[in-house]
């Protein structure tokens, strides 16, 4: 005889309503964003002040910069591998609590070479943060969500970014710079210990999700299985993947001008009055989380539009790498400081509608690898923040503070990007099942 009442357990998947525990993923990928931008962007600001009191020139700058960059990039593989093997829970954690400590002790330098090494050992900590988190979307969410989910992260992420001028200018107020790497080094400890006591690895194993939502995440569960054999032989062999590392470093050498030289080319290249220095530097890492946030709008239109996320992905790109080179040129060529930054700021937003199309093609195109090729697609990414302060310190010093030579350089660099999309297969995986 049929009992007139079961457990909601017992009834289908589908007849249940799906919990929502997976968004508490986005929650953490954007707050651990807004954290790592804070904690790389905040050393731009400090740059007179550290330069001031230890004697660096814009060479020696420029050297401190690119310390943080090429541990960064050496790092990336490495970290996102890390996390394909062993998940992304317990290399998350390592990795924000060894960026926590190597923040603070900045405020700790008392040389070039101390203050190089800090930021070294920075940047090594910080690799991989951005690859575990794109791994942690591949399991925890349905393909249709993972580009959108993107958009947000990294909106927040320039965001992040955007505000910490201003946030830094203020803290400077009541403390040292020293000081103030302490402080924000000390609020990455917190994100660390909440990370670790909720998520997990595999999302069927996490007490707040349904069968529902199982269900709906059940095309990502082999990506949570842990391995061991990452083929690189597919990766060196494939036409994408090198087109991807390519685009990347194209995008990311102008885009490390907003997080680097920008207060000082607002004080010294477009005089702006030291007190609005962190109200101009807002406006590109501001109108970039627009970008990024556009394009995961636009591309889940785009693509019930056209039904083909190969195309949406390309369109996007190109639309984007053309867009910063022509902005950044009217930029050089406007006379009035806001109006230009303004430009600026749209270059910006046109550089971010690449980013989560890039980032959605390396959890499509890498699968349960996700971690890995994002890894080494981010790696090409800072080999370009490497490069692009050094080499900006060298250009102005050898022309006497070319400013407009600097940044016609990197709208050329933006054209170039333009031509690697129309190459790229952003959808099919290097694995195929």
């Amino acid at each position: 005889m049929a009992t007139r009442t079961q457990p909601v357990s017992s009834f289908p998947a589908s007849a249940q309503r799906p919990t929502r525990a997976r968004y508490w993923v986005i929650f953490f990928a954007v707050t651990l964003a807004i954290l790592a931008y804070i904690d790389r962007v905040c050393i731009s600001m400090a740059a007179p002040n550290i330069s001031a009191d230890l004697g660096f020139d814009r060479v020696a700058m420029g050297g401190v910069f690119s310390a943080f960059a090429i541990a960064y990039a050496a790092f990336e593989i490495p970290g996102g591998y890390w996390g394909d093997k062993i998940g992304p829970r317990r290399v998350l954690m390592r990795i924000v609590l060894w960026w926590s400590v190597f923040t603070a002790l900045t405020g700790l330098a008392w040389n070039w070479l101390s203050m190089v090494v800090t930021r070294f050992l920075f940047g090594a900590g910080e690799a991989g943060c951005f690859p575990n988190l794109t791994k942690a979307f591949t399991i925890w969410l349905p393909a249709r969500e993972r580009v959108q989910a993107q958009g947000i992260m990294w909106m927040f992420a320039r965001w992040g970014g955007a505000f910490t001028p201003p946030l830094v200018a203020l803290v400077f107020s009541y403390m040292s710079w020293r000081w103030s790497f302490g402080l924000f080094g000390a609020i990455g400890l917190i994100w660390a210990g909440a990370f670790y006591y909720w998520f997990r690895d595999d999302p069927r194993k996490h007490p707040s999700v349904n069968d529902a939502e199982k269900a709906m995440l059940a095309d990502g569960a082999s990506n949570a299985e842990s391995h061991h054999a990452v083929p690189w032989g597919k990766l060196a062999g494939s036409r994408t993947v090198w087109l991807l590392w390519a685009q990347y470093f194209l995008l990311s050498f102008p885009w490390y001008f907003y997080i680097t030289w920008l207060p000082t080319y607002l004080k010294d290249g477009r005089h702006v009055e030291a007190s609005m220095v962190k109200w101009y530097a807002v406006l590109p890492l501001l109108l970039g989380g627009l970008g990024s946030f556009t394009c995961g709008i636009l591309s889940s239109r785009i693509v019930k539009m056209t039904g083909s996320v190969r195309f949406t992905r390309r369109l996007l790109a190109c639309i984007g790498f053309a867009g910063a080179a022509i902005m950044l040129v009217v930029s050089i060529n406007t006379q009035d400081a806001l109006l230009a930054m303004i430009f600026m700021g749209l270059a910006s937003f046109c550089n971010d509608l690449v980013m989560p199309g890039a980032w959605g093609t390396c959890m499509d195109v890498g699968g349960r690898h996700a971690g890995t090729l994002s890894g080494s697609m981010n790696m090409m990414g800072n080999l370009a923040g490497f490069v692009a302060p050094v080499f900006g310190g060298y250009i102005l010093k050898t022309t006497n503070d070319d400013w407009n030579l600097f940044l016609y350089i990197m709208a050329g660099v933006y054209t170039l990007g333009v031509l690697c999309w129309p190459f790229i297969d952003p959808v099919t995986p290097i694995e195929q099942d």
